[in-house]
């Protein structure tokens, strides 16, 4: 589907229009395409005093190829400005960024990146600390909306690798659990991700040989992969080096087979609410990979009207395919081990699952739930070694927006931080960045891939 508007907004009329109007501007947002650098320009790293992360995240940054330069040059514009805030233990420190962003405000590069690292409030040793660590959340998304050009602005809360010591070797470990992290932060695959808090634990991560084929070696399911979201995700991951188990319904089996032969993957046609649909995926599986180590659930159905005129067919198909199949299909793969230590599962929610929305209360009680599923799973499945995320997409461009009445579109379009709708690209970049084995210590998290929208913010 096309964004007109935001087309026109690129030609010379347009450009002239918006300023003279103060209409919404669209930027054009920096992608991911393989062998890009991270950035298209030098960034510059700040640290609060006692900060503990500075260092090694320096040295990290220097080898993925990122040039570090110094504060003082004159006219320097950067590719993404990131500040270490994990010293900051009482609300006075906070000017320190203070002191750091503003002289900078106006020097990120269009599609720059803003990342402020910093200890999970919970994590803290004092509630003065706390209180600082928790007001870091205002000051990113206030900057993912003010500093414009595409430039998109995240917290990062990074556990202490220990749960207390600050031992620069503990620190050095916490870092290469969060490179994956900064990694995608930083690079065009976190397009249309802003405003997001993303945290960091304990858990293990193992870089890659190659970080343009971070998926090389692993089994990843998809499901609903026949088209839209699902059909970028397959070539997303394909792209990344997984072998792909493409898996949709038996009426969707032609636009199925022509994804999976387009990337070398294998298709599966299955009604994910049968009775028998667990123990059919689960023997797929077994016998022809001997695993699965990730799980993509994707496949989800809308059947929309106010609550007061919806049939129970209605609710209960929703329930049963956004959400209850994924459980079922869980349990059954979880049981039989399927999912070695390592692995992954990565839901699809929505951000009206967290904002609701009108005439959608058994699809936003569905995503809602799916954002449970996560919260619950998390501390189990961290005892194995097995990671759970959630992506919670806003406006994209599919087939389904595209029949939404006008205004209604150009507004969900429009009121996020990018004054866009992002592309099904955009939410295949972040499963697979949460797919990746470097991604170990990311668990429990519901990242929204948005724009930083302003429903549920």
């Amino acid at each position: 589907m096309t964004d007109r508007y935001a087309s026109f907004v690129q030609s010379a009329a347009g450009r002239a229009l918006v300023k003279r109007l103060g209409l919404p501007d669209p930027p054009r947002l920096r992608r991911h395409h393989p062998g890009d650098p991270l950035l298209p320009g030098p960034a510059l790293l700040g640290a609060a005093s006692g900060g503990r992360l500075a260092e090694p995240l320096a040295k990290m940054l220097t080898a993925a190829g990122v040039e570090l330069t110094d504060p003082a040059a004159t006219g320097q514009r950067y590719g993404a400005l990131l500040f270490d805030a994990t010293g900051v233990t009482d609300s006075t420190e906070l000017r320190q960024l203070y002191d750091f962003f503003h002289p900078q405000a106006r020097a990120v590069l269009p599609s720059g990146r803003v990342v402020v690292l910093g200890t999970p409030p919970r994590e803290c040793a004092t509630p003065r600390e706390a209180t600082a660590q928790r007001a870091l959340e205002g000051l990113v998304r206030s900057i993912g909306k003010e500093f414009g050009r595409g430039t998109t602005a995240q917290l990062v809360y990074v556990s202490r690798a220990d749960g207390t010591a600050d031992d620069p070797a503990l620190a050095a470990g916490t870092v290469t659990s969060l490179e994956s992290t900064i990694r995608f932060l930083l690079s065009g695959r976190s397009a249309y991700v802003s405003g997001q808090v993303v945290r960091v634990g304990s858990g293990t991560a193992s870089a890659p040989a190659d970080w343009d084929r971070p998926l090389d070696g692993q089994v990843v399911l998809v499901t609903g992969a026949a088209r839209g979201i699902g059909a970028a995700l397959a070539k997303v991951l394909a792209r990344d080096g997984a072998t792909v188990v493409a898996l949709d319904i038996p009426a969707a089996g032609d636009a199925l087979a022509a994804v999976a032969n387009d990337i070398g993957g294998t298709a599966v046609q299955l009604d994910l609410t049968a009775p028998d649909a667990p123990t059919r995926l689960a023997e797929h599986l077994a016998s022809r990979h001997g695993r699965v180590d990730v799980v993509v659930h994707n496949a989800g159905i809308t059947r929309d009207k106010t609550l007061g005129r919806m049939d129970a067919d209605r609710w209960d198909q929703v329930i049963d395919v956004n959400l209850s199949s994924q459980e079922r299909i869980n349990d059954v793969l979880l049981e039989r081990e399927l999912i070695p230590t390592g692995g992954r599962i990565i839901s699809v929610s929505s951000i009206a699952g967290i904002a609701g929305n009108r005439g959608q209360t058994n699809y936003a009680t569905s995503k809602a739930g799916v954002i449970g599923l996560v919260d619950s799973l998390a501390p189990t499945l961290r005892e194995r070694g097995i990671s759970v995320n959630a992506v919670a997409p806003g406006f994209i461009e599919t087939r389904l927006t595209a029949r939404i009445p006008l205004v209604v579109r150009e507004a969900g379009r429009r009121m996020n931080s990018l004054a866009q709708g992002g592309l099904p690209v955009d939410v295949a970049e972040t499963i697979g960045w949460l797919a990746w084995p470097a991604s170990g210590a990311v668990s429990g998290n519901v990242v929204r891939v948005c724009g930083q929208s302003l429903l549920g913010a």
